[in-house]
């Protein structure tokens, strides 16, 4: 009878055991579970904008920009035959570089040009148009897609370039990106605070 005892006391320290280790488990999930939670809902914040056609009109795998939103009834590829230019720059073809239309703020004009400050198209490896949510954070996150900036570098870009501040202020009747630049800063700085955690590709 003492020998089962012994045998059994093992035992019962081991169901014991369970489920304070289950109860210890939880208690260290639970914080990271609502990090990224919170990290998630931040990005949705910024994917909103990134996503938005005055932001992802310029930022295409091809050498057209974009003209999209409900001001364009549609998505069209941007008349005239602008290019990226042959040398890759963004700013476009000699001739027709996007400075011939584009200064350096909106035009007054019926139907004028918008512009801003170095009116240009993003890099080919900074694509968002047409991107799903979890395909712009990963790129956002990779230095070699982002211009070579860490997630800070990438909130100061947003909060203080002026052509990224133009889609907040395009002009016309254009739609602007949601919120402004400020608020989208504050938002990139939450996600990357609690964790910069990016969507699962469904």
């Amino acid at each position: 009878m003492k020998k089962l005892l012994i045998m059994l006391t093992p035992a019962a320290m081991l169901v014991l055991a369970v489920p304070f280790a289950i109860a210890q488990e939880s208690q260290t999930l639970a914080p990271a579970l609502a990090g990224a939670a919170k990290s998630l809902a931040e990005w949705d914040k910024v994917y909103a904008v990134f996503s938005h056609p005055r932001c992802a009109g310029c930022h295409v795998a091809d050498d057209r920009p974009r003209w999209s939103g409900a001001h364009y009834g549609g998505t069209r590829v941007h008349a005239f035959n602008v290019q990226r230019g042959a040398d890759g720059s963004g700013f476009g073809n000699p001739g027709l570089r996007c400075t011939t239309c584009h200064f350096s703020s909106n035009s007054n004009m019926l139907h004028g040009p918008p512009g801003a400050e170095n009116w240009h198209l993003a890099p080919t490896e900074m694509v968002w148009f047409g991107e799903s949510s979890p395909e712009i954070c990963a790129q956002i996150k990779d230095p070699a897609r982002n211009g070579g900036r860490s997630l800070q570098d990438v909130a100061l870009h947003v909060r203080d370039d002026k052509l990224v501040a133009w889609g907040w202020a395009p002009g016309g009747d254009r739609e602007s990106a949601p919120g402004s630049a400020k608020e989208t800063y504050e938002a990139i700085e939450n996600w990357i605070a609690a964790g910069a955690s990016c969507p699962v590709a469904q």
